[in-house]
């Protein structure tokens, strides 16, 4: 994947927006932020607002006649996710809803194409990706990172760009501002995520450097890792800009940003749906989305939590090449 150059850093800095979730509840307690199997989100109505702007979208029938033909039978799609990667994913606090821009987009796309998009939570980035492959699951509406390793299982319909920034404490007491600085000091990621990936490779070079060892602590999901830094035990957490944009403002002045504005380890980084590879799903969600964003449907459910530096002009497969 590749930062992109062209794009300075513009995401809004005060990011809880229309966004008001019991997700406060999982900076206090690590195992809070997943939904029990087989819970449903927005797509089937149980937590959805339709289209962003409240109005239901008729069916594209040419899209619908594309569908698998076990998905035209059954009428449903089930979309695998963390339920942890705010505004994009939020879990509720009753453990059965899902709500964020990924919750509004399938919702609205469940709407176009004609089936209900139902939300299974799975533990983890890697059983996600494997899940699919394996065919447990029909596709993530993510946004997951899209990279080159990543596509050899799995096809990517990208509908994001995103950046790589750090969280830290209130001050930045650890004057953590780029990957170098992160030599000797405890920085959380998700494990299995690309952010794990680079202060991997950020470790080796501190090493060969002379310098201190990187002191990498991997987390299953983001609330886990927001907390490692706000309780003191890490020092600063590594991951996408718009969750940790989220979480900062969610934390009421205890963190704040850094690294903005710059590659941080990444190039034009694009994040996006998956489904198998070579699923027909892929060119169907190709489809959907561009309908979705040239009818409005997209800019708003972005606008709505926020994420309008982060839109694309229209989708893609495969882009994190």
């Amino acid at each position: 994947m590749r930062f992109p150059k062209r794009f300075p850093n513009r995401f809004p800095k005060s990011a809880a927006f229309a966004a008001t979730t019991a997700l406060s509840c999982c900076l206090v307690l690590a195992g809070c932020g997943t939904n029990p199997p087989q819970s449903k989100g927005a797509a089937d109505g149980s937590a959805g607002t339709g289209s962003a702007a409240g109005t239901k979208l008729t069916v594209d029938k040419e899209l619908n006649a594309l569908l698998p033909e076990k998905t035209r039978t059954s009428g449903k799609l089930v979309s695998v996710n963390n339920g942890s990667f705010p505004p994009y994913e939020i879990a509720g606090s009753d453990g059965h809803s899902l709500t964020g821009a990924s919750a509004d987009l399938s919702d609205a796309l469940g709407q176009l194409l004609g089936v209900t998009i139902e939300h299974v939570t799975a533990d983890g980035l890697p059983s996600e990706l494997t899940g699919i492959k394996a065919g447990r699951y029909d596709l993530a509406i993510g946004p997951v990172g899209d990279f080159k390793d990543r596509q050899g299982a799995n096809d990517f319909v990208d509908w994001v760009r995103e950046f790589v920034v750090f969280a830290v404490p209130k001050g930045n007491p650890h004057g953590i501002k780029d990957l170098d600085s992160t030599c000797g000091q405890r920085i959380a990621v998700m494990g299995g995520g690309s952010a794990e990936g680079v202060i991997k490779t950020q470790n080796e070079k501190c090493v060969k450097d002379g310098k201190p060892a990187v002191k990498i602590q991997s987390y299953k999901d983001q609330p886990g890792s927001i907390l490692a830094v706000r309780s003191g035990r890490a020092d600063a957490f590594f991951s996408s800009q718009a969750p940790l944009t989220y979480f900062v403002a969610q934390a009421k002045g205890e963190l704040e940003l850094t690294g903005t504005g710059q590659s941080n380890g990444f190039d034009d980084l694009y994040q996006g749906a998956v489904v198998a590879k070579d699923s027909p799903l892929r060119d169907v969600l190709v489809k959907a989305i561009q309908k979705l964003i040239d009818n409005g449907t997209y800019g708003q459910v972005m606008k709505k939590w926020g994420l309008s530096a982060n839109q694309l002009d229209k989708p893609g497969v495969n882009l994190g090449a």
